[in-house]
Protein backbone atom coordinates (compact mmCIF):
# COMPACT_ATOMS: atom_id res chain seq x y z
CA UNK A 1 0.00 0.00 0.00
CA UNK A 2 2.86 2.50 0.57
CA UNK A 3 3.85 2.56 -3.00
CA UNK A 4 0.19 3.69 -3.93
CA UNK A 5 -0.18 6.68 -1.76
CA UNK A 6 0.05 9.12 -4.77
CA UNK A 7 -2.75 6.60 -6.66
CA UNK A 8 -5.22 6.94 -3.46
CA UNK A 9 -4.38 11.03 -3.22
CA UNK A 10 -5.63 11.18 -6.62
CA UNK A 11 -8.38 9.07 -6.32
CA UNK A 12 -9.39 11.06 -3.11
CA UNK A 13 -8.35 14.23 -5.06
CA UNK A 14 -11.01 13.68 -7.61
CA UNK A 15 -13.46 12.22 -5.28
CA UNK A 16 -13.61 15.70 -3.30
CA UNK A 17 -13.50 17.80 -6.74
CA UNK A 18 -16.42 16.12 -8.20
CA UNK A 19 -18.62 16.25 -5.25
CA UNK A 20 -17.91 20.18 -5.06
CA UNK A 21 -18.22 20.50 -8.85
CA UNK A 22 -21.62 18.75 -8.75
CA UNK A 23 -22.77 20.79 -5.36
CA UNK A 24 -22.23 24.26 -6.42
CA UNK A 25 -25.08 24.01 -9.18
CA UNK A 26 -27.26 23.90 -6.09
CA UNK A 27 -27.90 27.84 -5.66
CA UNK A 28 -29.44 27.71 -9.21
CA UNK A 29 -32.28 25.50 -8.49
CA UNK A 30 -35.62 27.48 -7.65
CA UNK A 31 -38.45 25.31 -9.19
CA UNK A 32 -39.06 21.66 -10.00
CA UNK A 33 -38.26 22.34 -13.89
CA UNK A 34 -34.56 23.63 -12.95
CA UNK A 35 -33.89 20.82 -10.65
CA UNK A 36 -35.99 17.57 -12.45
CA UNK A 37 -35.26 19.04 -16.29
CA UNK A 38 -32.34 21.33 -15.27
CA UNK A 39 -34.34 24.56 -16.63
CA UNK A 40 -33.65 22.49 -20.16
CA UNK A 41 -31.11 24.89 -20.72
CA UNK A 42 -27.98 22.03 -21.95
CA UNK A 43 -26.59 22.00 -25.02
CA UNK A 44 -27.53 18.79 -26.92
CA UNK A 45 -24.19 17.55 -26.68
CA UNK A 46 -24.19 18.00 -23.34
CA UNK A 47 -26.97 15.63 -23.18
CA UNK A 48 -25.75 13.07 -25.85
CA UNK A 49 -22.75 12.42 -23.45
CA UNK A 50 -25.08 12.45 -20.07
CA UNK A 51 -26.85 10.08 -22.23
CA UNK A 52 -23.40 7.50 -22.92
CA UNK A 53 -22.87 7.80 -19.30
CA UNK A 54 -26.13 6.22 -18.23
CA UNK A 55 -26.13 3.62 -20.79
CA UNK A 56 -22.54 2.21 -20.19
CA UNK A 57 -21.75 3.16 -16.17
CA UNK A 58 -19.53 0.88 -14.29
CA UNK A 59 -21.36 -2.35 -15.53
CA UNK A 60 -20.12 -1.86 -18.70
CA UNK A 61 -16.43 -0.93 -17.66
CA UNK A 62 -16.27 -3.80 -15.34
CA UNK A 63 -18.40 -5.89 -16.68
CA UNK A 64 -17.54 -6.02 -20.29
CA UNK A 65 -14.12 -6.84 -20.45
CA UNK A 66 -14.76 -9.86 -18.39
CA UNK A 67 -17.32 -10.76 -21.01
CA UNK A 68 -14.48 -10.79 -23.40
CA UNK A 69 -12.51 -12.20 -21.33
CA UNK A 70 -14.57 -15.70 -21.18
CA UNK A 71 -16.03 -15.72 -24.43
CA UNK A 72 -15.25 -12.92 -27.69
CA UNK A 73 -16.98 -9.95 -29.26
CA UNK A 74 -20.60 -10.96 -29.54
CA UNK A 75 -21.58 -8.74 -27.14
CA UNK A 76 -21.10 -6.03 -29.94
CA UNK A 77 -24.20 -7.59 -31.70
CA UNK A 78 -26.77 -5.86 -28.98
CA UNK A 79 -25.05 -2.81 -30.06
CA UNK A 80 -25.90 -2.96 -33.21
CA UNK A 81 -29.76 -3.02 -32.55
CA UNK A 82 -28.87 -0.07 -30.03
CA UNK A 83 -28.94 1.69 -33.33
CA UNK A 84 -31.96 0.85 -34.66
CA UNK A 85 -33.95 1.51 -31.42
CA UNK A 86 -32.63 5.09 -31.25
CA UNK A 87 -34.17 5.34 -34.99
CA UNK A 88 -37.39 4.28 -33.87
CA UNK A 89 -37.43 6.53 -30.35
CA UNK A 90 -36.86 9.46 -32.72
CA UNK A 91 -39.49 8.71 -34.94
CA UNK A 92 -42.38 7.55 -32.66
CA UNK A 93 -41.34 8.65 -29.38
CA UNK A 94 -39.94 11.84 -28.98
CA UNK A 95 -42.24 13.77 -31.09
CA UNK A 96 -45.23 12.69 -28.38
CA UNK A 97 -42.82 13.62 -25.81
CA UNK A 98 -42.72 16.95 -27.03
CA UNK A 99 -46.42 18.13 -27.11
CA UNK A 100 -46.99 20.18 -24.25
CA UNK A 101 -43.70 20.68 -20.74
CA UNK A 102 -43.89 16.49 -19.59
CA UNK A 103 -41.25 16.11 -16.30
CA UNK A 104 -41.80 12.64 -17.03
CA UNK A 105 -41.71 9.90 -19.62
CA UNK A 106 -45.24 8.19 -17.83
CA UNK A 107 -46.73 11.78 -18.25
CA UNK A 108 -47.58 10.39 -21.68
CA UNK A 109 -49.62 7.25 -20.37
CA UNK A 110 -52.00 9.41 -18.45
CA UNK A 111 -52.72 11.65 -21.64
CA UNK A 112 -53.28 8.57 -23.34
CA UNK A 113 -54.94 6.28 -20.84
CA UNK A 114 -55.92 7.84 -17.46
CA UNK A 115 -53.62 8.02 -14.33
CA UNK A 116 -54.38 4.51 -13.02
CA UNK A 117 -52.09 3.46 -16.16
CA UNK A 118 -49.84 6.20 -15.25
CA UNK A 119 -49.00 4.81 -11.72
CA UNK A 120 -48.77 1.62 -12.82
CA UNK A 121 -46.16 2.15 -15.21
CA UNK A 122 -44.16 5.11 -13.20
CA UNK A 123 -44.23 2.53 -10.07
CA UNK A 124 -42.61 -0.45 -12.58
CA UNK A 125 -39.88 1.96 -13.67
CA UNK A 126 -39.18 2.66 -9.86
CA UNK A 127 -38.96 -1.10 -9.11
CA UNK A 128 -36.97 -2.24 -11.69
CA UNK A 129 -34.55 0.96 -12.29
CA UNK A 130 -34.12 0.44 -8.21
CA UNK A 131 -32.91 -3.11 -8.77
CA UNK A 132 -30.99 -2.35 -11.76
CA UNK A 133 -28.89 0.42 -10.01
CA UNK A 134 -28.85 -1.27 -7.05
CA UNK A 135 -26.34 -3.99 -8.73
CA UNK A 136 -24.80 -1.03 -10.07
CA UNK A 137 -23.98 0.20 -6.51
CA UNK A 138 -23.03 -3.07 -6.06
CA UNK A 139 -20.33 -3.05 -9.14
CA UNK A 140 -18.61 0.02 -7.89
CA UNK A 141 -17.93 -1.66 -4.50
CA UNK A 142 -15.80 -4.28 -6.43
CA UNK A 143 -13.45 -1.53 -7.54
CA UNK A 144 -13.20 0.63 -4.11
CA UNK A 145 -12.43 -2.85 -2.02
CA UNK A 146 -9.82 -3.47 -4.69
CA UNK A 147 -8.31 -0.33 -4.13
CA UNK A 148 -9.19 0.41 -0.39
CA UNK A 149 -9.02 -3.54 0.63
CA UNK A 150 -12.19 -2.65 2.20
CA UNK A 151 -15.33 -4.98 2.65
CA UNK A 152 -18.82 -4.10 0.44
CA UNK A 153 -20.60 -2.04 3.07
CA UNK A 154 -18.11 0.50 3.85
CA UNK A 155 -16.99 1.23 -0.11
CA UNK A 156 -20.92 1.18 -1.01
CA UNK A 157 -21.43 3.36 1.70
CA UNK A 158 -18.79 5.88 0.83
CA UNK A 159 -19.78 6.23 -2.99
CA UNK A 160 -23.33 6.66 -2.85
CA UNK A 161 -23.01 9.60 -0.09
CA UNK A 162 -20.54 11.47 -1.87
CA UNK A 163 -22.95 11.18 -5.24
CA UNK A 164 -26.15 11.66 -2.83
CA UNK A 165 -24.79 15.17 -1.62
CA UNK A 166 -24.30 16.93 -4.76
CA UNK A 167 -27.37 15.42 -6.51
CA UNK A 168 -29.22 16.28 -3.27
CA UNK A 169 -28.19 19.87 -4.11
CA UNK A 170 -27.57 20.34 -7.92
CA UNK A 171 -30.34 17.98 -9.65
CA UNK A 172 -30.57 17.77 -12.81
CA UNK A 173 -28.36 20.16 -13.87
CA UNK A 174 -25.11 19.08 -11.51
CA UNK A 175 -26.16 15.14 -13.23
CA UNK A 176 -25.64 16.86 -16.60
CA UNK A 177 -22.56 18.02 -15.74
CA UNK A 178 -20.60 16.02 -13.94
CA UNK A 179 -21.47 13.47 -16.30
CA UNK A 180 -19.53 15.47 -19.06
CA UNK A 181 -17.00 15.50 -16.88
CA UNK A 182 -16.79 12.52 -15.62
CA UNK A 183 -17.25 10.75 -19.08
CA UNK A 184 -13.85 12.90 -20.28
CA UNK A 185 -12.67 11.36 -17.28
CA UNK A 186 -13.47 7.44 -17.43
CA UNK A 187 -13.08 7.15 -22.06
CA UNK A 188 -9.39 9.22 -21.05
CA UNK A 189 -8.32 6.23 -18.08
CA UNK A 190 -9.79 3.38 -20.46
CA UNK A 191 -7.63 4.54 -23.04
CA UNK A 192 -4.70 4.89 -20.73
CA UNK A 193 -5.34 1.18 -19.94
CA UNK A 194 -5.93 -0.11 -23.16
CA UNK A 195 -2.47 1.49 -23.96
CA UNK A 196 -0.29 0.51 -21.33
CA UNK A 197 -2.32 -3.09 -21.38
CA UNK A 198 -0.89 -3.43 -24.66
CA UNK A 199 2.73 -2.46 -23.91
CA UNK A 200 2.66 -5.24 -21.66
CA UNK A 201 1.77 -8.38 -24.14
CA UNK A 202 4.36 -10.34 -25.97
CA UNK A 203 4.98 -10.63 -29.57
CA UNK A 204 2.18 -12.63 -31.06
CA UNK A 205 -0.15 -11.85 -29.03
CA UNK A 206 -2.85 -10.86 -31.76
CA UNK A 207 -2.17 -14.97 -33.15
CA UNK A 208 -3.36 -15.97 -29.44
CA UNK A 209 -6.95 -13.98 -29.29
CA UNK A 210 -7.10 -15.22 -33.39
CA UNK A 211 -6.28 -18.39 -32.25
CA UNK A 212 -8.92 -18.36 -29.17
CA UNK A 213 -11.93 -17.03 -31.39
CA UNK A 214 -11.94 -13.79 -29.51
CA UNK A 215 -12.03 -11.78 -32.27
CA UNK A 216 -15.72 -13.10 -33.11
CA UNK A 217 -18.71 -10.97 -33.48
CA UNK A 218 -21.04 -12.61 -35.24
CA UNK A 219 -22.68 -16.12 -34.08
CA UNK A 220 -25.64 -17.69 -35.87
CA UNK A 221 -26.17 -20.03 -33.29
CA UNK A 222 -24.51 -23.29 -32.15
CA UNK A 223 -25.98 -26.45 -33.27
CA UNK A 224 -27.15 -28.43 -31.17
CA UNK A 225 -28.09 -26.16 -28.42
CA UNK A 226 -31.64 -24.58 -28.54
CA UNK A 227 -31.30 -21.32 -30.13
CA UNK A 228 -33.56 -19.17 -28.06
CA UNK A 229 -31.28 -20.52 -25.49
CA UNK A 230 -28.36 -18.67 -26.25
CA UNK A 231 -27.55 -15.34 -24.98
CA UNK A 232 -25.43 -13.60 -28.07
CA UNK A 233 -26.41 -14.94 -31.35
CA UNK A 234 -27.67 -12.17 -34.08
CA UNK A 235 -30.88 -11.88 -34.06
CA UNK A 236 -31.22 -12.28 -30.06
CA UNK A 237 -28.51 -9.00 -30.27
CA UNK A 238 -30.43 -7.21 -32.85
CA UNK A 239 -33.77 -7.69 -32.45
CA UNK A 240 -32.85 -8.08 -28.41
CA UNK A 241 -30.56 -5.22 -28.49
CA UNK A 242 -33.55 -3.20 -30.29
CA UNK A 243 -36.32 -3.99 -28.32
CA UNK A 244 -34.20 -3.48 -24.67
CA UNK A 245 -33.10 -0.18 -25.85
CA UNK A 246 -35.67 0.89 -27.47
CA UNK A 247 -37.51 0.48 -23.80
CA UNK A 248 -35.12 2.08 -21.78
CA UNK A 249 -34.37 5.14 -23.80
CA UNK A 250 -37.52 5.46 -24.57
CA UNK A 251 -39.92 4.42 -21.69
CA UNK A 252 -37.26 4.58 -18.88
CA UNK A 253 -37.18 7.57 -16.73
CA UNK A 254 -33.63 7.35 -16.51
CA UNK A 255 -33.14 8.27 -20.20
CA UNK A 256 -36.20 10.05 -21.08
CA UNK A 257 -35.32 13.04 -18.74
CA UNK A 258 -32.26 13.77 -20.27
CA UNK A 259 -34.30 13.85 -23.96
CA UNK A 260 -37.23 16.40 -22.15
CA UNK A 261 -34.01 18.26 -20.43
CA UNK A 262 -32.92 19.59 -24.00
CA UNK A 263 -33.85 22.89 -25.57
CA UNK A 264 -35.35 21.87 -28.68
CA UNK A 265 -37.54 18.57 -29.93
CA UNK A 266 -34.54 18.61 -32.90
CA UNK A 267 -32.13 18.99 -30.10
CA UNK A 268 -33.82 16.00 -28.09
CA UNK A 269 -33.47 13.66 -31.52
CA UNK A 270 -29.83 15.13 -32.40
CA UNK A 271 -28.27 13.97 -29.01
CA UNK A 272 -30.04 10.49 -28.76
CA UNK A 273 -28.50 9.82 -32.36
CA UNK A 274 -25.07 11.03 -31.64
CA UNK A 275 -24.59 9.29 -28.57
CA UNK A 276 -24.93 5.62 -30.28
CA UNK A 277 -21.42 6.43 -31.87
CA UNK A 278 -19.83 6.79 -28.81
CA UNK A 279 -21.50 4.26 -27.12
CA UNK A 280 -20.29 1.90 -29.84
CA UNK A 281 -16.61 3.04 -29.33
CA UNK A 282 -17.26 2.71 -25.89
CA UNK A 283 -18.07 -0.82 -25.99
CA UNK A 284 -15.40 -1.99 -29.01
CA UNK A 285 -12.99 -0.39 -26.56
CA UNK A 286 -13.38 -2.36 -23.03
CA UNK A 287 -14.25 -5.50 -25.23
CA UNK A 288 -11.01 -5.40 -26.52
CA UNK A 289 -9.10 -4.98 -23.06
CA UNK A 290 -10.85 -8.26 -22.18
CA UNK A 291 -9.02 -9.48 -25.45
CA UNK A 292 -5.73 -8.24 -24.68
CA UNK A 293 -6.31 -9.02 -20.91
CA UNK A 294 -7.38 -13.14 -21.79
CA UNK A 295 -4.04 -12.64 -23.73
CA UNK A 296 -2.00 -11.53 -20.90
CA UNK A 297 -3.20 -14.11 -18.42
CA UNK A 298 -2.54 -16.60 -20.96
CA UNK A 299 1.13 -15.89 -21.31
CA UNK A 300 2.16 -15.05 -17.42
CA UNK A 301 0.16 -18.55 -16.84
CA UNK A 302 -1.21 -17.21 -13.53
CA UNK A 303 -4.96 -17.57 -12.75
CA UNK A 304 -8.14 -15.17 -13.42
CA UNK A 305 -9.36 -13.38 -10.58
CA UNK A 306 -12.78 -14.91 -9.32
CA UNK A 307 -15.42 -13.46 -9.78
CA UNK A 308 -14.17 -12.13 -13.28
CA UNK A 309 -15.99 -8.64 -12.59
CA UNK A 310 -12.67 -7.96 -10.30
CA UNK A 311 -10.36 -8.82 -13.63
CA UNK A 312 -10.08 -5.26 -15.14
CA UNK A 313 -10.18 -3.26 -11.84
CA UNK A 314 -7.71 -5.77 -10.22
CA UNK A 315 -5.30 -5.60 -13.48
CA UNK A 316 -5.31 -2.18 -13.06
CA UNK A 317 -4.46 -1.73 -9.10
CA UNK A 318 -2.18 -4.62 -9.59
CA UNK A 319 -0.30 -4.35 -12.42
CA UNK A 320 -0.23 -0.62 -14.25
CA UNK A 321 2.55 1.82 -12.88
CA UNK A 322 1.71 4.55 -9.70
CA UNK A 323 -0.06 7.40 -11.46
CA UNK A 324 -1.80 5.44 -13.90
CA UNK A 325 -3.35 2.97 -11.91
CA UNK A 326 -4.70 6.28 -9.47
CA UNK A 327 -6.16 7.85 -12.76
CA UNK A 328 -8.03 4.51 -14.15
CA UNK A 329 -9.42 3.66 -10.95
CA UNK A 330 -10.64 7.33 -10.25
CA UNK A 331 -12.12 7.37 -14.35
CA UNK A 332 -13.75 4.22 -13.07
CA UNK A 333 -15.51 5.35 -10.32
CA UNK A 334 -16.76 8.85 -12.48
CA UNK A 335 -18.46 6.26 -14.52
CA UNK A 336 -19.59 4.92 -11.35
CA UNK A 337 -20.88 8.24 -9.71
CA UNK A 338 -22.04 9.61 -12.96
CA UNK A 339 -24.97 6.75 -13.50
CA UNK A 340 -25.82 6.56 -9.41
CA UNK A 341 -26.26 10.42 -9.71
CA UNK A 342 -29.10 10.43 -12.99
CA UNK A 343 -30.89 7.55 -11.45
CA UNK A 344 -31.36 9.18 -8.14
CA UNK A 345 -32.88 12.02 -10.06
CA UNK A 346 -35.08 10.10 -12.16
CA UNK A 347 -36.34 8.20 -9.09
CA UNK A 348 -37.14 11.44 -7.60
CA UNK A 349 -38.49 12.62 -10.27
CA UNK A 350 -41.14 10.10 -11.03
CA UNK A 351 -41.96 9.32 -7.44
CA UNK A 352 -42.60 13.34 -7.22
CA UNK A 353 -43.98 13.92 -10.37
CA UNK A 354 -46.10 10.22 -11.20
CA UNK A 355 -47.08 9.48 -7.71
CA UNK A 356 -46.60 12.21 -4.70
CA UNK A 357 -48.54 15.16 -6.62
CA UNK A 358 -51.26 14.13 -8.13
CA UNK A 359 -52.02 12.76 -4.92
CA UNK A 360 -51.14 15.14 -2.75
CA UNK A 361 -50.11 18.25 -4.23
CA UNK A 362 -53.46 20.38 -3.83
CA UNK A 363 -51.63 20.39 0.10
CA UNK A 364 -48.28 21.61 -1.14
CA UNK A 365 -49.52 24.59 -3.60
CA UNK A 366 -45.81 26.43 -2.83
CA UNK A 367 -42.99 25.71 -5.70
CA UNK A 368 -40.30 26.13 -2.87
CA UNK A 369 -42.08 23.22 -0.81
CA UNK A 370 -42.36 21.11 -3.62
CA UNK A 371 -38.42 21.48 -4.04
CA UNK A 372 -37.55 20.81 -0.56
CA UNK A 373 -39.71 17.23 -0.78
CA UNK A 374 -38.27 16.46 -3.84
CA UNK A 375 -34.55 16.54 -2.50
CA UNK A 376 -35.94 14.62 0.77
CA UNK A 377 -37.34 12.00 -1.70
CA UNK A 378 -33.85 11.92 -3.54
CA UNK A 379 -32.03 11.04 -0.58
CA UNK A 380 -35.02 8.27 0.49
CA UNK A 381 -33.88 6.30 -3.01
CA UNK A 382 -30.46 6.65 -2.20
CA UNK A 383 -30.95 4.59 1.22
CA UNK A 384 -32.88 2.28 -0.97
CA UNK A 385 -30.12 1.95 -3.73
CA UNK A 386 -27.70 1.46 -0.50
CA UNK A 387 -29.67 -1.53 0.86
CA UNK A 388 -30.35 -3.31 -3.01
CA UNK A 389 -26.36 -2.92 -3.63
CA UNK A 390 -25.66 -5.12 -0.23
CA UNK A 391 -28.75 -8.11 -1.56
CA UNK A 392 -27.35 -7.82 -4.72
CA UNK A 393 -23.97 -9.56 -3.66
CA UNK A 394 -25.05 -13.07 -4.73
CA UNK A 395 -26.78 -12.24 -8.51
CA UNK A 396 -23.39 -12.77 -10.03
CA UNK A 397 -22.34 -11.26 -12.89
CA UNK A 398 -23.28 -7.68 -12.49
CA UNK A 399 -23.52 -6.51 -16.48
CA UNK A 400 -25.70 -10.10 -16.87
CA UNK A 401 -27.63 -9.43 -13.76
CA UNK A 402 -28.39 -5.40 -14.30
CA UNK A 403 -29.43 -6.17 -17.70
CA UNK A 404 -31.43 -9.08 -17.30
CA UNK A 405 -33.30 -7.42 -13.90
CA UNK A 406 -34.26 -4.67 -16.28
CA UNK A 407 -35.23 -6.74 -19.41
CA UNK A 408 -38.20 -8.61 -17.10
CA UNK A 409 -40.33 -5.56 -17.39
CA UNK A 410 -38.87 -3.31 -19.71
CA UNK A 411 -40.98 -5.47 -22.13
CA UNK A 412 -44.20 -4.61 -20.93
CA UNK A 413 -43.90 -0.98 -20.29
CA UNK A 414 -42.34 -0.35 -24.41
CA UNK A 415 -45.87 -2.52 -25.22
CA UNK A 416 -48.04 -0.28 -23.89
CA UNK A 417 -46.03 2.84 -24.65
CA UNK A 418 -46.25 1.50 -28.19
CA UNK A 419 -50.26 1.00 -27.85
CA UNK A 420 -50.40 4.69 -26.73
CA UNK A 421 -48.48 5.66 -29.51
CA UNK A 422 -49.55 3.19 -32.21
CA UNK A 423 -53.25 3.04 -31.65
CA UNK A 424 -56.22 4.86 -30.70
CA UNK A 425 -58.99 2.22 -29.62
CA UNK A 426 -57.18 0.35 -26.57
CA UNK A 427 -58.42 1.33 -24.01
CA UNK A 428 -57.11 2.46 -20.30
CA UNK A 429 -58.41 -1.19 -19.42
CA UNK A 430 -57.65 -3.10 -22.16
CA UNK A 431 -53.60 -2.00 -22.30
CA UNK A 432 -53.40 -3.43 -18.29
CA UNK A 433 -54.79 -6.49 -19.28
CA UNK A 434 -52.36 -6.10 -22.31
CA UNK A 435 -49.41 -5.34 -19.46
CA UNK A 436 -50.70 -8.18 -17.05
CA UNK A 437 -50.34 -10.39 -20.18
CA UNK A 438 -46.89 -9.36 -21.00
CA UNK A 439 -45.41 -9.16 -17.12
CA UNK A 440 -46.67 -12.68 -16.94
CA UNK A 441 -44.81 -13.81 -20.06
CA UNK A 442 -41.28 -12.72 -19.04
CA UNK A 443 -42.06 -13.72 -15.35
CA UNK A 444 -42.71 -17.36 -17.07
CA UNK A 445 -39.61 -17.33 -19.10
CA UNK A 446 -36.97 -16.34 -16.40
CA UNK A 447 -38.69 -18.82 -13.85
CA UNK A 448 -39.77 -21.58 -15.73
CA UNK A 449 -37.57 -21.81 -18.96
CA UNK A 450 -33.86 -21.28 -20.01
CA UNK A 451 -34.56 -18.83 -22.44
CA UNK A 452 -31.77 -16.19 -22.74
CA UNK A 453 -32.80 -12.72 -21.19
CA UNK A 454 -31.95 -11.29 -24.79
CA UNK A 455 -35.45 -12.01 -25.97
CA UNK A 456 -37.15 -11.31 -22.34
CA UNK A 457 -38.25 -7.84 -23.67
CA UNK A 458 -38.90 -8.58 -27.31
CA UNK A 459 -41.74 -10.76 -25.76
CA UNK A 460 -42.87 -8.67 -23.12
CA UNK A 461 -43.80 -6.04 -26.00
CA UNK A 462 -44.75 -8.22 -28.39
CA UNK A 463 -47.21 -10.00 -25.71
CA UNK A 464 -48.36 -6.51 -24.40
CA UNK A 465 -49.03 -5.36 -27.85
CA UNK A 466 -50.88 -7.88 -29.09
CA UNK A 467 -52.78 -8.41 -25.86
CA UNK A 468 -53.32 -5.28 -25.58
CA UNK A 469 -55.37 -4.85 -29.13
CA UNK A 470 -57.11 -8.15 -28.65
CA UNK A 471 -58.45 -6.65 -25.27
CA UNK A 472 -59.87 -3.67 -27.02
CA UNK A 473 -62.22 -5.90 -28.71
CA UNK A 474 -63.37 -6.88 -25.08
CA UNK A 475 -63.22 -3.65 -23.19
CA UNK A 476 -64.89 -0.19 -24.49
CA UNK A 477 -62.84 1.41 -26.97
CA UNK A 478 -60.91 4.37 -25.34
CA UNK A 479 -62.54 7.54 -25.30
CA UNK A 480 -60.61 10.02 -27.97
CA UNK A 481 -57.26 11.33 -25.94
CA UNK A 482 -54.44 13.40 -26.63
CA UNK A 483 -50.99 11.24 -27.02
Amino acid sequence: MPDRILDLGLIVAYLITVTVFGARFGGRQKTLRDYFLGGREAPWWAISLSIVSAETSTLTIIGTPALAFGSDLGFLQLVFGYLLARLVISALFIPAYWKGEMFTAYKLIERRFGDRLRRLTATTFLVTRSLAEGVRVFAISLVVGVVLETGDLPSILLITVLTLFYTFHGGMTAVIWTDVAQMALYVSGALLSFWLILHELPAGWETVAASADKWRILHWGAEGEPYFQQTYTFWAGLLGGCFLATATHGTDQLVVQRLLSAKTQQASRVALLSSWVVVFFQFTLFLTIGVLLYVWYDASGLPAPQPLDRLYPEFIWRELPPVAAGIVIASILAAAMSNISAALNSLASATMMDLLLPAFGARIPQEEDRLKLSRWVTLGWGVVLMAIAVAARQWGSVLEAGLSIASIPLGALLGVFCLGVLTRRVSEAAAMTGMALGLSAVVYLSRATEVAWTWYVVTGAVTTFVGGLLASYIFPPAPAREA
